[in-house]
């Protein structure tokens, strides 16, 4: 199955849906998470409740998971914006439009 995170390269996205498309709109746009949590609570709310992080942590051993957690907190930490204890992180993403013929 092809890697879903390759839907942000907007070359793999017009290989993608060469085939049938009319119409493709790529436009880079930005989400902001903001949570009232600092950076290890909010890293424990996404292994607590996204399927992906759930999944990416069952498949580590306990080294694994600590050595995630601590990437997981850096990434966190180095991009957040808040300064007041708790979670403002944006993130880029692409949103793709496609129409059919």
């Amino acid at each position: 199955m092809p890697s879903p995170v390759r839907w942000g390269d907007e070359e793999v996205v017009r290989e993608r849906l060469r085939d049938g498309i009319t119409s493709l709109e790529l436009t880079r746009r930005l989400i902001s998470f903001k949570f009232p949590l600092a950076v290890p609570d909010v890293i424990e709310f996404w292994r607590a409740w996204y399927g992906p992080t759930q999944r990416a942590f069952a498949a580590l051993d306990e080294n694994g998971q600590q050595a995630l957690r601590r990437d997981l907190e850096r990434l966190w930490s180095e991009h957040n914006r808040a300064t007041d204890g708790t979670t403002h992180v944006e993130s880029e993403y692409l949103e793709v439009v496609a129409v059919r013929g």
